[in-house]
């Protein structure tokens, strides 16, 4: 599975952003897709993951309320939409994907390039 994140940008606080993941293979459906992010000098963090079938979300605390993933699988896409956002959500964005539910980053065998979103005060 190949995959390849978009979306990120330049966004004033409390506003929103959508990203996307696009993957190639289709077998993309048997496998639960994932977002990470990762600010400068800090640990990769897990934000959100959702199951094969588009159901199952689960989310980071941090994002909880905030953030909404899901996926068009007749599109081979995953999405993290991103709402009122603020300056601790800069960070880059991974979109990933893995054969088990999971939040840590080792269980993810395929990562997209990332996608920089940055969140000005």
């Amino acid at each position: 599975v190949q995959l390849q994140a978009c979306g990120g940008g330049l966004v004033q606080t409390g506003g929103s952003l959508r990203l996307s993941c696009a993957a190639s293979g289709r077998t993309f459906i048997s496998y639960v897709g994932g977002w990470f992010r990762q600010a400068p000098g800090k640990e990769r963090e897990f934000v959100a993951r959702i199951n094969g079938g588009g159901s199952g979300e689960y989310y980071a605390d941090t994002v909880k309320g905030r953030f909404t993933i899901s996926r068009d699988n007749a599109k081979n896409t995953v999405y993290l939409q991103m709402n009122s956002l603020e300056p601790e959500d800069t960070a880059v964005y991974y979109c990933a994907a893995a054969r088990v539910l999971a939040t840590t980053p080792l269980s993810y065998a395929y990562w997209g390039q990332g996608t920089l979103v940055t969140v000005s005060s």
